[in-house]
């Protein structure tokens, strides 16, 4: 697809499936599962996609779950997962190509696919890209807690550290392509902002994973600090739907992008 002149592909990563009380949070399962049904655990199908952007050099957004799950973490989520680089070799993209790697944030389902395993060693998967991090979320995954342990794996990040250019706050990473701190699900979120021409997009990371994730009370209870998620999402919406942005939705099975308007009071996909 193109915004303006730019070409920008979401890049398959695979699918996972988390618990259905967490991803809505103070949402009732009774209404939350009217819209999409759990398995028998309680857990349901969440896509990751990462966005590739043809610009000089190739940008990646976020990386996936990776190829270094072990087996609880496979049987827990049921993950299949660790395609990315197959995906980028569809659009004739090697590892190589990819000049710049930033992270919304460095949860394992979005950053599993910073490093790769090949046998016995973990390596950069990338290997000529900067990978560009917000300091907060550098600082939140080198000193873990009980709350945070679970998200961040070392095995993500331990060899990046000759690569890694820590940003603090809002920063443009190349001309039209704008990473924007929101916090709220970690202190260190960000999402990118992406201008061609008249065009604009926005990769959401985990500000609004889903399409199910547009009314405004539905936020993740995995989410640090609610009222900022809240405060942050409303604020991208209502732009979104004034300016006419295409939002890009990491984590939705079936719909990876689209606009947005309000009606009645509440957000609607198109």
């Amino acid at each position: 697809m193109r915004l303006g002149k730019l070409r920008v592909e979401p890049i398959y990563d695979g699918m996972l499936w988390l618990d259905g009380g967490a991803m809505f949070g103070i949402v009732p399962k009774k209404l939350w599962s009217k819209v999409i049904k759990p398995d028998k655990e309680n857990r349901i199908r969440l896509g990751m996609y990462a966005l590739l952007l043809f610009t000089e050099p190739k940008i990646l957004i976020d990386t996936g779950i990776g190829n270094k799950s072990d087996e609880k973490m496979l049987k827990i989520y049921r993950i299949d997962g660790g395609h990315i680089l197959d995906s980028l070799h569809f659009f004739n993209v090697t590892p190589q190509d990819i000049g710049i790697v930033i992270n919304t944030h460095l949860h394992f389902d979005h950053a599993g696919g910073n490093t790769w395993q090949y046998n016995d060693e973990i390596k950069p998967t990338f290997p000529n890209a900067q990978y560009i991090i917000q300091r907060e979320e550098w600082n939140a995954a080198n000193n873990l807690n009980e709350l945070t342990q679970a998200s961040y794996l070392k095995d993500n990040i331990e060899t990046l550290r000759d690569q890694v250019k820590i940003i603090d706050g809002d920063e443009e990473v190349i001309p039209g392509v704008t990473a924007i701190c929101t916090g709220g699900h970690t202190r260190g979120h960000q999402i990118i902002k992406i201008a061609s021409e008249d065009t604009v997009g926005i990769y959401l990371g985990d500000l609004i994973p889903t399409t199910l994730h547009l009314p405004l009370p539905y936020i993740m209870s995995y989410d640090l600090n609610l009222i900022v998620t809240l405060t942050r999402k409303k604020e991208v919406l209502a732009q979104a739907a004034q300016e006419n942005w295409t939002l890009f939705f990491e984590h939705d099975p079936i719909i990876q992008s689209g606009t947005v308007v309000y009606q009645e009071e509440q957000s609607h996909l198109l």
